[in-house]
């Protein structure tokens, strides 16, 4: 399956490509605001290179002045004085171009947090929309640490394109400039091939230590989904004593990360000397051109300090192409992955001309359905049958039958591959993904809550509820004593993956939620197969009110759970093996009256485990009791 798209892109090997991509972030549409910070920006650094240029000749003019060789034309009569004033025009220069440099910063400042803004934000809402295959095939630390890296880089790729770039090959171009009117091409020619082999060193030593982040960035990402995969199952970590085992697993991958993040810093310094001594050489020899030219008298010493000022102001920019170029290179590394995702398509995506769901009734249809995760496995294999309008069906059958796949596609996070699903008469492929999904309520097995409070995940069904209306959920749901003996009652913090909360109260959460998403349609898949059977019968009777007069689809494991059903379907190897209600399945004594009679001796067994155990807690009371 071709699963790429073409969207915003990151190619390490084309950075101007990708730089073309970020334009629309750095200049974005429909801000006239943030356009006219760009617009001062960009003057107020073109201005600031201007002031700059001016530093060396106030150096020069200065130097001059104090070595009696200045000729102003009597524009300054008194020598003291002129050198004076020369001296403080040089520093109230130096700092006037670090004001203007502040200045810009400052102005851009907005757009580049806008730029990182909207780019993490389109990140955030492109994973939503990703199909459910892909969320169960990525790491979620690994997920994470990608998005954080990569809005990181796009601020730096931002920032250094638009205030850096530019200003830098300007800057040189002047200063190429200056050196050919005042000395010559010979001054001229030494600063190109200077530059040139500046430039050259320092892209062919940068290309060289991408790979060598990216290393660094592999090994990161996996010690962080490591961290997080260990923290997030904290308890099973010490169900089996595994804590060494998972420091060791950490700290293998931080080995990597260790030795990857010594070699960029060690490559780094080779890359800083190198440089140094390709500039130092340039500079060498034209400063000696300049000290001849003074023994000739062709030439100042102001002219010698000019010289020397201007090469070390060109160093500067020169140094920061090299930064910017590393800085880009390795924004684009660190962003790639994050653009990566970007491209990944949706599985399940709208059709142009979707509509939105009109529920009529609510009577939902499978036709002739097939479907499989992997084409050399088929789940479902022709499955046809109909849930009719405020009526409940279930579905039961062996592990591996395909039934809580029936809700997946039902949901519509995976498109079927042959057949058609209906609600109402309408392919659930026809209609828009969001009024499908808000007409079904869900009651899953394993109810995972967000680290917030009750009331929020209550809340969570209908956001726009009032309290009194998440209060008059939680009662139906059978919950609302319980919230209220709590200390903070609703405002009690469930804890990462609702983990301060048992199993029945979580689950009474995430009935109370759907409860308050009052949907015309529900779905209850193993809502209860995980609990304990005094909790199960509990929380069923809560299941039957929320079930009554909605049109019902049970996936359910314990059969004690849909007697009640006007429909049970049995499944085997994706194909509907029998049908019928409770009574019609018993009596015809096949795979459902097989289920049954194996669940009910186990539940039976479980029982006199219970009796026997409680009696074996009574005698030992009564031995240890005291005589009277």
């Amino acid at each position: 399956m071709n699963n790429r798209k073409k969207t915003v892109s990151a190619d390490s090997s084309n950075p101007l490509s990708t730089l073309v991509n970020l334009w629309p972030y750095m200049w974005p549409h429909g801000r006239g605001d943030l356009k006219l910070r760009v617009v001062w920006a960009t003057f107020f650094l073109f201005l600031a290179k201007v002031v700059l240029l001016g530093v060396p000749y106030f150096f020069k003019w200065a130097t001059d002045a104090l070595n009696g060789e200045l000729d102003m034309a009597g524009l300054l009569p008194v020598f003291l004085l002129g050198a004076v004033v020369l001296v403080i025009a040089y520093n109230l220069t130096r700092i006037l171009q670090v004001g203007l440099n502040q200045l810009r910063d400052a102005l851009f400042a907005s757009v580049g947090q806008h730029a990182v803004r909207q780019l993490a934000y389109k990140t955030f809402v492109h994973m939503h929309k990703l199909s459910l295959r892909f969320h169960l095939e990525r790491k979620t630390g690994g997920l994470s640490r990608i998005i954080e890296r990569g809005t990181k880089g796009i601020e730096t790729i931002v920032r250094f394109t638009i205030l850096n770039s530019v200003p830098t090959l300007v800057e040189f171009v002047l200063t190429a400039i200056i050196f050919w009117i005042s000395y010559g091409f010979t001054y001229v020619a030494v600063t190109a091939i200077t530059v040139w082999a500046y430039v050259w060193f320092t892209v062919k030593a940068s290309d060289w230590r991408i790979s060598i982040r990216r290393s660094m960035n592999d090994s990161d990402t996996d010690a962080n989904t490591k961290a997080i995969d260990s923290l997030l199952n904290f308890e099973t970590v010490k169900y089996f004593g595994n804590e060494d085992m998972e420091a060791r697993r950490f700290d293998s991958s931080m080995a990597r990360y260790e030795k990857s993040a010594t070699q960029v810093w060690t490559s780094l310094g080779w890359l800083n000397f190198g440089q140094g001594v390709i500039f130092g050489f340039g500079m060498a020899v034209m400063m000696v051109m300049s000290a001849l030219a003074v023994q000739r008298g062709e030439q100042t010493i102001g002219d010698f300090v000019f010289v020397n000022a201007l090469l070390l102001q060109l160093s500067v920019p020169l140094n920061f192409i090299g930064f910017v170029y590393r800085e880009i290179r390795q924004g684009l590394t660190d962003i790639e992955q994050m653009f990566d995702l970007l491209e990944v398509e949706a599985e399940v995506k709208d059709r142009p001309d979707a509509q939105p769901l009109q529920i009529r009734q609510g009577s939902i249809s499978f036709k002739d359905v097939y479907f499989a995760y992997d084409s050399d496995r088929p789940i479902l294999k022709g499955l046809s049958f109909d849930v009719p309008a405020g009526k409940t069906v279930a579905i039961v059958g062996p592990s591996g039958a395909g039934k809580s796949t029936i809700s997946r596609l039902l949901y519509r996070f995976y498109d079927v591959q042959g057949g058609a699903i209906t609600i109402d008469g309408q392919d659930v492929r026809a209609v828009t993904q969001q009024s499908l999904r808000a007409a079904i309520g869900m009651v899953p097995q394993d109810t995972v809550l967000f680290n917030d409070t009750i009331a929020y995940n209550i809340r969570y069904g209908r956001p726009s509820a009032t309290d009194e209306e998440v209060s008059a959920a939680a009662e139906v749901a059978q919950i609302g004593t319980f919230l209220r003996a709590l200390p903070h009652g609703f405002d009690t913090m469930v804890g990462e993956r609702g983990l301060k909360l048992s199993g029945g109260e979580k689950q009474r959460v995430a009935i109370a939620r759907t409860i308050l998403k009052a949907p015309p349609i529900l779905i209850l898949d193993e809502a209860t197969s995980a609990l304990d059977t005094t909790t199960e019968q509990e929380i069923q009777s809560a299941l039957d009110i929320v079930s009554k007069n909605r049109t019902t689809l049970v996936i359910a494991h314990r059969l004690s759970t849909v007697i009640g059903a006007d429909e049970i379907i049995v499944l085997r190897d994706g194909k509907i093996a029998e049908r019928g209600t409770h009574a019609d399945l018993l009596s015809a004594d096949g795979l459902y009256a097989s289920m049954w009679n194996r669940q009910r001796e186990a539940t039976q067994a479980e029982e006199h485990l219970r009796q026997v155990r409680d009696s074996d807690d009574l005698g030992v009371i009564m031995r240890l009791a005291p005589a009277k």
